[in-house]
């Protein structure tokens, strides 16, 4: 018989059982397509040594008239500005206290510490600084209590623990209380890192459930917006207020409240999303509170006077406004689009226009009867909004519609409906690249992610835990966040390199079913003639191993090679000992079967590859 040549249909596709899907691919990790052609994504390796607290849901980097290149960084216990590897602490206080409002009380041979402020508004892991305070007579001394802590337990309304720095232990003579000119700087509360669960009486809304058993719910996720006004930053937690960074100070200067500046009016006290216009710089707050009153409406729309981030009273002397949205219950998110901002309910897409005074922008529904996984499920490529919905892709470009997607069924079946709000999109605009990041079934963190490729109009998915993802023109790589409190850039070399010591990375590709001969008769497989190449790895010789996977039928399992006396896999290595690249010639391997699938995956560190048009030479082996 001659040689069959083994070329597939770019993509993954897994809406169909693997035999039905003959001449694509069903299985990959850590693989993209170039031109059709499979090969392993690049490495990472984290920014710095330096790390931060909490779990990043936020990234957003921009650089100041006086050149200096800035990133935020929103954790769920803080917010950073992040310059140069070195995560400086800029998160807002909730309030400071007067002079001798704290006191402290300490127990020999206990690391914790009971600290009495009345009325202090903390809850468990929020971070506070004191200052003032004196000895407590012992090894409690002044520079230990003068410092940030992070709140242990709550007491009550009035006290709360925190425990002494490792090394640290009271003794019988920490009987003192601090001073009388002890107070404290309480950070903003921190929120939840992933959403959590709740069950039974208060689950869900009156009268839903069975008598007895409740409903499930989720508390809330911790998610900040922020934009750049200028050179400064604009930013604020989903369900808090708005803050403001001026980048006249220092990276070191904590945000400030932006009803605190000069001439603020009528600043929103609560917003679920924030977003700064292209067109002449209006302050939108998404789900926000109207002026008069303190509870927030899930589908108002304000915005600033233009160009005045301060200014939200409305008048006829400036451009502040509101609007409240029909379709729907609840915001979820907004971006910036061309000359439009799109903004999402849970079930529908709005666009708003500049249109001037006195109504100054307004909206036009542009989608209705959708959904949107969470607020930060859409990204951008090509002036086109993608975005993951609660059961299908879809896009905008001038009119929404819905992706088809050849992984609809693998990524929504599989998925942690829990937690939606951890969804989060980026784009990889050097290979044409939708990123999906999500938790599977059963998994509380990201564990997961889908590719869509919008030139190729293909899917791919993998493994890979992340919490954020920028890709920025000001960046030579993309940048995440990783759950280690590590930031790492992407596509750069072949391994895992997001602590000191590299980790190869475990890239794969697996065929769909395809028929040897006719799908009749049996085919013994005698050996592999493979393509591929080795660009870009940094390993001596660099290797990767191709196996194929015989079946006597579509539906009755692999065969095993032992019952040929064989073999169904074989490394291809690359020499390096002429100039020209020089690869495996052939793989001699002994398999038999009426279909195979073929698999190509790689272990070793220093190993990038791109897989090109294997053949396999055969023979006719019988029909039994």
């Amino acid at each position: 018989m001659p040689l069959k040549k083994l070329v597939f249909t770019p993509g993954v596709n897994r809406e169909r059982t693997s035999y039905a899907s003959e001449g694509a691919w069903y299985e990959c990790d850590k693989v993209r397509f170039r031109q059709g052609f499979p090969e392993k994504i690049g490495g990472w390796e984290r920014i710095s040594s330096s790390y931060f607290l909490g779990v990043c849901r936020s990234l957003w980097d921009w650089i100041t008239l006086g050149s200096i290149r800035l990133l935020g960084v929103g954790t769920n216990v803080k917010f950073y500005l992040e310059q140069g590897g070195i995560y400086n602490d800029i998160t807002p206080l909730r309030k400071t206290t007067a002079a001798g409002s704290v006191t402290f009380a300490a127990t020999a041979g206990n690391p914790s510490i009971t600290v009495t402020d009345t009325g202090h508004g903390a809850t468990v892991g929020d971070y506070v600084t004191f200052a003032g305070a004196v000895s407590l007579g012992g090894n409690v001394t002044a520079t230990v209590l003068n410092q940030e802590y992070e709140i242990f337990s709550i007491v009550d309304a009035d006290n709360y623990i925190i425990t002494a720095p490792t090394g640290v232990l009271p003794n019988a003579s920490d009987s003192g209380n601090g001073g009388a000119a002890a107070y404290a700087a309480y950070q903003i509360n921190v929120g939840s890192a992933f959403a959590i669960p709740l069950t039974g009486w208060g689950g869900g809304a009156w009268g839903n459930g069975t008598w007895g058993v409740g409903l499930v719910s989720t508390g809330p996720l911790r998610l900040w917006s922020q934009q750049n006004f200028g050179e400064d930053l604009i930013f604020g937690p989903r369900g808090g207020a708005i803050y403001y960074w001026d980048a006249s100070g220092t990276v070191t200067t904590r945000g400030v409240l932006l009803s605190s500046l000069g001439g603020a009016s009528q600043v929103p006290t609560v917003q679920n999303y924030l977003l700064v216009s292209d067109v002449s710089r209006f302050v939108f707050a998404f789900g926000t509170n109207d002026i008069g009153t303190a509870t927030i409406d899930p589908m108002l729309v304000r915005w600033s006077d233009q160009e005045n981030a301060v200014d939200w009273n409305p008048s006829t002397t400036n451009q502040a406004g509101s609007l409240r949205l029909s379709r729907g219950t609840q915001i979820i998110s907004a971006k910036q689009s061309r000359q439009e901002v799109l903004v999402w309910t849970n079930s529908s897409l709005y666009s708003l226009q500049y249109v001037g005074p006195p109504a100054v922008w307004g909206a036009q529904l542009v989608g209705d009867n959708i959904s949107i996984a969470s607020p930060n499920a859409v990204a951008f490529a090509n002036g086109t909004a993608y975005w993951m919905g609660k059961d299908k892709f879809y896009m905008y470009d001038g009119r929404t519609q819905p992706l088809v997607c050849d992984l609809k069924r693998l990524v929504f079946d599989g998925l942690n409906t829990l937690q939606y709000d951890q969804v989060f999109a980026g784009t990889v605009e050097e290979f044409h690249e939708i990123w999906w990041f999500y938790c599977s079934n059963g998994q509380t963190t990201i564990d997961r992610y889908v590719v869509y490729n919008y030139v190729e109009n293909i899917w791919y998915y993998g493994t890979m835990a992340r919490t954020a993802w920028l890709d920025s023109g000001l960046r030579d790589h993309p940048l995440a966040a990783t759950p280690g409190g590590n930031l790492v850039n992407h596509e750069v070399g072949c391994d895992d390199q997001e602590t000191a010591s590299p980790i190869p990375i475990h890239a794969y590709i697996a065929s769909a079913q395809l028929d040897i001969d006719d799908g009749d008769r049996f085919a013994f497989i005698w050996r592999m003639l493979p393509d591929m190449t080795f660009s870009g790895s940094t390993a001596t010789d660099p290797s990767a191993t191709m196996t194929v996977l015989p079946l006597n039928n579509s539906g009755s399992g692999y065969n095993s090679p032992a019952s040929v006396g064989g073999n169904d896999s074989g490394a291809v290595t690359r020499s390096v000992s002429v100039p020209v690249e020089q690869y495996t010639q052939q793989l001699n391997i002994r398999v038999r079967g009426r279909q195979l699938a073929v698999k190509v995956e790689s272990t070793d560190l220093g190993v990038a590859w791109q897989l090109g048009a294997p053949r396999i030479d055969m023979r006719p082996d019988g029909r039994r």
